[in-house]
């Protein structure tokens, strides 16, 4: 049984950085991030595929995040570096297996509760 669980959230001013954090109990193929704003589908905005061998990124989101995984203690993590408010939203972490890996947020069926970045 997966389990997700989001951290790092918080306020933070145009131009400022956070790190989020997953911690998860199993790690699959690929793990990815996505945010949702209400009334708005779920977006990605990074995934990586066996152990980092691959890092995807959205072109709208390339230069200002990066995801990247610590597999001895099982934590996800997405730097985001010069932040906009467009960038306020809930952030969820998910998992697949790798072969499901896309930014279509309906192949993932394992998810956290989120956590939320606000811009100002």
């Amino acid at each position: 049984h997966v389990q997700l669980v989001e951290s790092g959230g918080g306020s933070v001013q145009a131009g400022g950085s956070l790190t989020l954090r997953c911690t998860y109990t199993k790690r699959l193929g690929c793990m990815a991030w996505f945010r949702q704003t209400p009334g708005k589908e779920r977006e990605g905005v990074a995934r990586i595929v066996s152990s980092g061998a691959l890092t995807t990124y959205p072109d709208s989101q390339k230069g200002r995040i990066a995801i990247s995984q610590d597999t001895a203690e099982n934590i996800l993590y997405l730097e985001m570096i010069n932040l906009k408010p467009d960038d306020s939203a809930m952030y969820y972490c998910a998992a697949a297996p790798s072969w499901e890996c896309s930014w279509r947020a309906s192949e993932y069926k394992i998810w956290g509760q989120g956590t939320q970045v606000t811009v100002s």
